[in-house]
C-alpha cells in the first residue's frame, strides 16, 4: 500500500475521533455534571424547599392584598358621603347665621322657630352619617383641625389657644371635612 492513502496512515487515525471516542467524551462530561459534590437528589430537595417558600410568600402576598383591598373598600363606603356633606356645610352655616341675625323679635317668632327646627334636623342627619362639628373654642391650636386666620395677643390665655371660632369646622369620623377657621392667641408684646 502506498503512503498516499490517508486511511492507512497511523498518524491520521489518532487525530480523528471515532464513534467510540465521542461516546466516551460524552460520558465524561455527564459524569462531571453529576459529580459527587452536587448530588442531584439534594439539588432537587433544595429546589423543592425553595419552591415551597415561594408558594408561601405568594399566598401571604395574596392574603395581604385581599386585606388591603377590603380595608380600602370599607373606607370608600365609610367616606362616600363626604362630598355631599361638604356641600351641605354652607347650608348649615347660613341657617345658623339666619338664627343669629333674627334675634328674638315677636314678629319673626314663627319663622325663627321653623329655621331652628330645620337646622336641628340637618345637624342630626349629618351626625347620623358620622359628621360632627369640631369643638375648637378654648382648645389648643391643632393645624390638623384648625385653620388660623389671625393671631391676637392675649394675657388671659396661653399662647396658641383658640380665642374665637370664625367658622365652625366639621369632621367625618376621623377625617376633616372642613377645618375650623379660628383666631389664635399669642403672647402679649
Amino acid at each position: 500500500m502506498s503512503a498516499d492513502n490517508p486511511q492507512n496512515d497511523p498518524s491520521q487515525e489518532s487525530t480523528q475521533p471515532t464513534g467510540e471516542t465521542q461516546a466516551t467524551e460524552e460520558n465524561v462530561s455527564a459524569d462531571t455534571y453529576f459529580s459527587t459534590s452536587d448530588d442531584p437528589i439534594e439539588q432537587l430537595k433544595q429546589d423543592l424547599v425553595d419552591a415551597e417558600k415561594r408558594v408561601l410568600l405568594a399566598q401571604a402576598d395574596l392574603e395581604n392584598f385581599r386585606k388591603r383591598m377590603r380595608r380600602e373598600r370599607e373606607d370608600e363606603l365609610k367616606y362616600a358621603n363626604m362630598p355631599l356633606l361638604a356641600d351641605l356645610l354652607p347650608v348649615v352655616d347660613n341657617l345658623q347665621r339666619a338664627l343669629e341675625s333674627a334675634g328674638t323679635g315677636e314678629q319673626a317668632g314663627g319663622i325663627v322657630e321653623g329655621i331652628k327646627i330645620v337646622e336641628k334636623q340637618l345637624v342630626e342627619a349629618m351626625k347620623k352619617r358620622g359628621c360632627e362639628a369640631i369643638d375648637a373654642q378654648g382648645q389648643p391650636f391643632d393645624p390638623n383641625l384648625h385653620e388660623a386666620i389671625m393671631q391676637q395677643p392675649s394675657a388671659d390665655v396661653e399662647p396658641n389657644t383658640v380665642l374665637h371660632v370664625a367658622q365652625v369646622g366639621y369632621k367625618m369620623y376621623d377625617r376633616v371635612v372642613r377645618p375650623s377657621q379660628v383666631i389664635v392667641s399669642k403672647a402679649p408684646e
